[in-house]
């Protein structure tokens, strides 16, 4: 009987296989013959499932979101109350900075496809709707759920606050790539706004 194959574990192997090619050696040394010997398959089959570089690079990205939302879940799901607006503020942020392999590799990723972004018209045009403006939405509702409940003051603005701790976040996981600054340092900045903000 012939063996069953699963696609879309297939499809996350490949681009985990991206993942790994771009956080070591930038996203153009993601070709499909790299990734092929990367992800251990054949190139033939890297171009079954995405029929360009681009479709690749693209679907690998937007794995990235996936796996770093699916991290946030679990982040919630190990409290032992109900995530308060603090808290999903605070998890986010922290997810943002890398401190273990996995955050470290997502990290990284995030900064090749930045990187290529500068001289990639395609790629920047697909990186428009980008994680970033997602975790901004997610602080901003937070903050105005803070807001509601009386917890973060109505002097804030919840928009440009979202801004700035995301950018906040970014520039912080970079500082701790090239050993500017430790995961501890990082996260008691995050924490610090989160004092600032909730009072917490």
């Amino acid at each position: 009987m012939p063996k069953r194959v699963d696609h879309e574990e297939r499809r996350r192997q490949i681009a985990e296989a991206v993942w790994r090619v771009a956080a070591t050696r930038g996203l153009p040394a993601a070709t499909l013959r790299e990734v092929a010997v990367e992800a251990g398959v054949s190139m033939r089959l890297v171009q079954y499932y995405f029929t360009s570089k681009q479709r690749l690079i693209i679907h690998a990205f937007e794995q990235v979101a996936v796996a770093s939302g699916q991290r946030m879940r679990e982040r919630f799901a190990a409290l032992d109350h109900a995530p308060t607006p603090a808290d999903v503020v605070r998890t986010c942020l922290l997810e943002v900075i890398p401190y273990d392999d996995e955050s470290r590799l997502l990290s990284r990723v995030h900064a090749a496809y930045y990187a290529a972004a500068l001289t990639d018209p395609a790629l920047a045009a697909a990186d428009a709707q980008n994680p970033q403006d997602s975790l901004e939405n997610v602080i901003a509702r937070q903050l105005r759920a803070g807001q509601a409940a009386g917890q973060v003051s109505a002097d804030v603005d919840p928009d440009l606050e979202a801004r700035t701790l995301a950018a906040l976040a970014a520039g912080l996981a970079s500082t701790i790539h090239v050993g500017g600054r430790t995961p501890e340092e990082a996260a008691a900045v995050v924490n610090y706004q989160i004092h600032r903000l909730f009072g917490e």
